[in-house]
């Protein structure tokens, strides 16, 4: 695999009890690079988990403080928000599933500590997407996207309804009926994901507000990230996949059959890059005999060795300090890579055509 020094910032999250060894130039750029990475509220939680605040000096301590009260603000309006869609959509008769980084925070997992996210994505059966979309839109929420051939893409093609934002509070909702598009070469089993669903534990679990099972809430953030085509916040995203495995590998029977499930599942490549490189950017604990399984479904060695190449450019904070020759072009290798692992070469052609000549000009227009 392609070698490149670790940041500064990679060292904390992988060995928090290196800030020790900072100087104030030292928590500048490690501050800087969290916050580029959005991981700024992620790292005062991070080092109050092992004990370390009161090593921190007092300029980066006020930093971190802030970032603190930005993060529980933001987890109480995500409970409101998440409590207000329960409402709009309880006579439905739906569990709410929720995804990623909501669902992170609601299930009090250590992933959504301090994590920061935009909108709150949530899963749903297909054919009752019309019946949420409605129930939604009578609540105040309405679609962002009103070109016909955005409705169009999303309602056709892909895995969700187009994004919707509420009129009065302003957040957002991602509704999805699968977590890869319709487009795409895998299409893993909703109906399986919706079937394994967990309650979330604590004062929720009466509102019939749910996760995705362990397995499935690591396979989506590795299918997320790996099929996904934006690096930006890849690091963290990376980490979000550290901190899962650590947390539900110390379940019973969460790595005997994580394999077992990603087949099930067709997500067998996401898996085996989430493991590869989580353990090789943070040493996350896999088990030799999972790490060997999931081998099994390497792509070939030259492949390999260029997504590693590709890899290890972009799963980096987004900061100067980071930055190395060929990142950019690794950046846009990923994106082409992204959206042909969603799409069809001729609907890929014609969708990247049309968002890059006929949609502006029809932006101009308007």
């Amino acid at each position: 695999m392609t070698r490149r020094p670790p940041s500064l910032l990679v060292e904390v999250l992988s060995a928090p009890s290196r800030v020790r060894l900072l100087d104030l130039p030292g928590w500048e750029r490690l501050l800087r690079q969290a916050n580029s990475a959005n991981v700024g509220a992620i790292l005062v939680f991070l080092l109050e988990e092992h004990d370390l605040l009161d090593d921190v000096p007092p300029q980066p301590r006020e930093h971190l403080e802030a970032a603190r009260i930005v993060a529980l603000r933001h987890r109480r309006l995500t409970g409101y928000e998440v409590e207000r869609i329960r409402s709009d959509l309880a006579h439905l008769g739906l569990p709410l599933i929720l995804l990623k980084g909501a669902a992170y925070a609601m299930a009090g997992l250590p992933s959504g500590r301090g994590r920061l996210f935009s909108d709150i994505d949530i899963l749903v059966p297909k054919d009752s997407l019309d019946d949420v979309e409605s129930a939604l839109m009578v609540h105040g929420w309405a679609s962002t996207h009103h070109d016909a051939y955005d409705q169009r893409y999303y309602r056709t093609w892909m895995h969700e309804l187009p994004p919707m934002v509420h009129l009065r509070r302003g957040n957002a909702i991602d509704v999805h009926h699968a977590i890869l598009p319709e487009t795409a070469p895998v299409r893993p089993d909703p109906a399986l994901l919706r079937a394994a669903a967990r309650p979330i534990s604590g004062d929720l679990g009466a509102l019939d507000v749910c996760t995705l099972s362990p397995h499935d809430m690591f396979l989506h953030s590795a299918v997320h990230l790996f099929f996904g085509g934006e690096f930006d916040q890849g690091l963290r995203d990376l980490f979000d996949m550290h901190r899962l495995a650590t947390h539900f590998g110390a379940e019973p029977g969460f790595w005997d059959g994580l394999v077992t499930r990603a087949i099930a599942l067709e997500l067998t490549r996401p898996m085996f890059y989430a493991l590869r490189y989580a353990t090789r950017t943070f040493g996350t604990p896999v088990p030799a005999s999972v790490m060997a399984a999931a081998a099994a479904f390497a792509p070939t060695r030259p492949v390999l060795a260029l997504m590693d190449a590709l890899f290890v450019r972009a799963l980096v904070p987004p900061h100067p300090d980071c930055a190395a020759r060929l990142d950019g072009a690794a950046h846009f290798a990923l994106y082409v890579r992204g959206n042909w692992l969603r799409m069809p070469l001729v609907l890929l052609t014609r969708h990247l055509f049309h968002k890059a000549f006929v949609s502006p000009r029809a932006a101009e227009a308007a």
